[in-house]
C-alpha cells in the first residue's frame, strides 16, 4: 500500500529540514512525499533540492493559499492513502506510517486518525498541549469535535468521490473537509491510539481574538453546509471542548 504525504510550503525554510527528515526516517518503504511550494522567497527551494532524491514530486508556483496547494498535491498523488504533513510539523516516531498503513489494511476503513501534541517551536520535546483523538463517534460533531487534521489519513478513492478542500472557508477548510466526509457522507473511520504528529504552535486561526472569531464564523458556515444540527451552538462549543486537552496535558506529564 503506497501512502502519499503532502507537504505545502511557503517561506518554510526555518523548519522544513525537520519535516522532510521525519518522513525520510520512517521505517515504511512505500511512501510518496509530494512538496507543493507557493513560490517561496527564502531558501525553501534550496532545501527541497537538497532532499530531491527523497521527494517523489515537487512544484513551486503561485497558488490561492494552503488548501488550494493541498488540492494540487492530491491531484498529483498516486498513493492509495493520502495524508498531510505541514512544513513546520514532524511525524512523531519512525513507525507512524507503518502503523497507519497496517490499520488501513486490517480495519478496511475509509480514514484513520490519531493523536497530536502541540510543541514548543524551538524544542519539539516540550509538550504544550495534547490532542487525544478518542474513539470515533459521528455524534461528537454535534458539539464541535473534529479529528486532529494533521493526523488524518484518507483513501484517495474517497477523495476522488467527494472532492478536495473548499478553500473559500479559509482556516476552517480542514474542519469543513472532515465534517463533509465524516458527518455528511458518513465515511468509516478508525481511531489509532498513537501519537502521529508533533505540531509547532502558532497556527494562523488562533493568532488573535479577531482571527479566532472569524474562524468560528467559518466553522459555523461549514457546519450549516454539512447539515450538522444547531450549528451555532456547535460552533460555540467547538473552541470550549479543547479545554480538556490542556487538562489531559497537565495530568499526564511524565
Amino acid at each position: 500500500m503506497k501512502v502519499t504525504i503532502i507537504t505545502v510550503t511557503y517561506n518554510a525554510s526555518k523548519y522544513l529540514d525537520d519535516c522532510i527528515n521525519s518522513v525520510i526516517r520512517q521505517d515504511y518503504n512505500d511512501i510518496e512525499h509530494i512538496v507543493i511550494d507557493g513560490c517561496s522567497k527564502d531558501n525553501t527551494i534550496d532545501i527541497i533540492k537538497k532532499y530531491e532524491s527523497h521527494i517523489a514530486k515537487w512544484i513551486s508556483e503561485k497558488d490561492n493559499g494552503m488548501y488550494d496547494a493541498i488540492n494540487k498535491g492530491m491531484k498529483m498523488a498516486t498513493g492509495e492513502v493520502i495524508g498531510i504533513l505541514n512544513s513546520d510539523d514532524v511525524l512523531a516516531s519512525e513507525d507512524v506510517i507503518t502503523k497507519i498503513a497496517e490499520t488501513f489494511k486490517t480495519s478496511k476503513v475509509d480514514c484513520v486518525y490519531g493523536d497530536l501534541t502541540y510543541v514548543d517551536p524551538q524544542n519539539t520535546d516540550k509538550i504544550l498541549r495534547f490532542w487525544k483523538g478518542g474513539k470515533y463517534n459521528r455524534n461528537r460533531f454535534l458539539y464541535g469535535w473534529m479529528p486532529a487534521h494533521p493526523t488524518f489519513y484518507i483513501r484517495k478513492e474517497v477523495v476522488e468521490k467527494y472532492g478536495g478542500y473548499e478553500s473559500h472557508y479559509f482556516t476552517a477548510a480542514d474542519y469543513e473537509f472532515m465534517a463533509r466526509y465524516l458527518y455528511r457522507h458518513r465515511i468509516s473511520a478508525f481511531y489509532l491510539e498513537k501519537l502521529i504528529v508533533r505540531m509547532r504552535t502558532g497556527g494562523i486561526s488562533n493568532a488573535s481574538l479577531g482571527r479566532r472569531i472569524r474562524a468560528n464564523r467559518r466553522d459555523y458556515l461549514a457546519m450549516r453546509t454539512n447539515r450538522i444540527p444547531f450549528p451555532f451552538i456547535a460552533s460555540v462549543l467547538k473552541p470550549l471542548i479543547k479545554v480538556h486537552q490542556y487538562y489531559y496535558t497537565f495530568t499526564h506529564r511524565p
